[in-house]
């Protein structure tokens, strides 16, 4: 017995030396991108430049312990060498006007008015996780565990999220990566994002349509839904049909953060009323691929149920089904899920998955298009069963009584906070 108490204690050493050895490689939080190719980038004159080469973050380089610990993830796209265009605002469609910094808890953004009222948006490839630190990871030394999982979100995945979802004629907020580079209209925001990579996309809330639907009033976010509804009293309804659709399309691809706030709605009229068609915004966690000792211990089902990593299978289907699922889809049947996922399933071709890899740089094809892609056909092959159990779980779950989030300041009923078209039960 005593051998064997030696022997546990012997593991359980090497495996604290073996966590502290991982994470001590850097005790840096947040770096932007590397830039190879402009040695001296405080004399270089960008503008008699059109590209630039780029590794996205060289911040999650590795070893095998590493590896091993902490996950390989997708650590060599982050550092793999990429060619960017390089976009000035002055001259970016006609000339940009910058409304206002946002950001959430690792994203660095801005917002930008076109001249044609159209909203876009600047988000940063490089996260900044300093937010979601913990004190007590500080204090063990440990915060370089939050600070890796980064690599765990794939830097171009906004990317081929929005190509196979043209491929299967789903609204997408049209992003593509650039580089900004220090400049006077970015005025006091140049120290902040000012020789930077960017997803420059649609913001999911505009007054000018960006979309190919004709017949658009404008294009708001679900709170903004919310009040039309139920303070100015519009007759509207939600598209159902097509919000089913987007979040088995979110199945597909392991995109698990779909709450309520990274959505966008496009108000159609039409002659029963206005009709809302859901736009998906931020696909940072799409394809989201998480390894490791450590990573895996955090993101048990039992531990941690809504960060969903991206396998061949979906192993827990209850931490997919948000409040914002049973929120807009409670009063829809199963037969309505399967017979979307049906389509899917049909649309979906395996020409269409190659097809969408086209708009990856080739290095980056290289590294992960085949992995991805056999997760995605596996997953699409069994999409009618997830759809039946994510119907269910809705079900479950039943409705709400608290409000959604980046809604709780709405005054509410019990029954508008319990669905979106709960109120006409009565």
């Amino acid at each position: 017995m005593k051998k064997v108490l030696i022997i546990l204690l012997g593991v359980v050493i090497i495996l604290i030396g073996s966590i502290y050895l991982s994470v001590s490689g850097t005790q840096k939080t947040f770096e932007t991108c590397y830039i190879s190719n402009f040695e001296e980038l405080q004399r270089t004159n960008f503008r008699n430049h059109d590209s630039v080469l780029i590794a996205p973050s060289t911040l999650y380089t590795s070893n095998f312990l590493k590896d091993l610990v902490q996950g390989s993830n997708y650590r060599d796209a982050w550092s793999e060498k990429v060619k960017f265009p390089i976009v000035f605002l002055d001259t970016l469609y006609g000339g940009m006007e910058i409304i206002k910094e946002g950001g959430g808890k690792q994203t660095h953004s801005l917002k930008l008015r076109a001249k044609n009222d159209i909203i876009y948006t600047l988000r940063s490839v490089t996260k900044d996780p300093g937010k979601l630190i913990p004190e007590i990871a500080e204090d063990l030394g440990l915060e370089n565990i939050i600070v890796d999982g980064i690599s765990a979100q794939h830097p171009y995945a906004a990317i081929l999220a929005a190509e196979l979802a043209q491929e299967l004629d789903i609204l997408h907020t049209h992003p593509r990566m650039v580089f900004i580079p220090k400049q006077d209209a970015l005025g006091d925001f140049n120290e902040k994002f000012g020789n930077r990579l960017f997803l420059l996309e649609y913001e999911t809330e505009s007054k000018t349509n960006w979309t190919s639907l004709k017949n658009v009033s404008e294009i708001i976010e679900t709170k903004d839904l919310q009040k039309l509804k139920f303070e100015t009293k519009t007759k509207i309804s939600v598209d159902q049909e097509a919000l089913i659709k987007v979040r088995l399309f979110d199945l597909l691809i392991g995109d698990w953060d779909r709450h309520a706030e990274q959505w966008g709605w496009v108000i159609q009229k039409s002659d029963r009323g206005n009709v809302a068609i859901p736009v998906a915004g931020d696909r940072d966690n799409a394809f989201f691929n998480i390894s490791g000792l450590i990573p895996s211990i955090i993101t048990n089902k039992n531990i941690e149920p809504l960060v969903r990593p991206f396998e061949k299978e979906i192993d827990h289907m209850p931490g997919l089904v948000y409040p914002f699922d049973r929120y807009f889809l409670f009063n829809t049947s199963e037969e309505m899920f399967i017979a979307r996922a049906g389509e899917l399933q049909k649309s979906l071709s395996d020409e269409k998955i190659a097809k969408a890899f086209e708009d990856w740089p080739e290095k980056i094809r290289k590294l992960n298009e085949k992995e991805i892609t056999e997760k995605l056909k596996s997953r699409r092959n069994k999409l009618q069963e997830y759809a039946a159990q994510f119907f269910q779980q809705i079900q479950e779950q039943g409705k709400l009584s608290d409000a959604l989030k980046g809604s709780e300041d709405l005054e509410l009923s019990s029954s508008q906070l319990a669905c979106f078209d709960c109120d006409l039960e009565n």
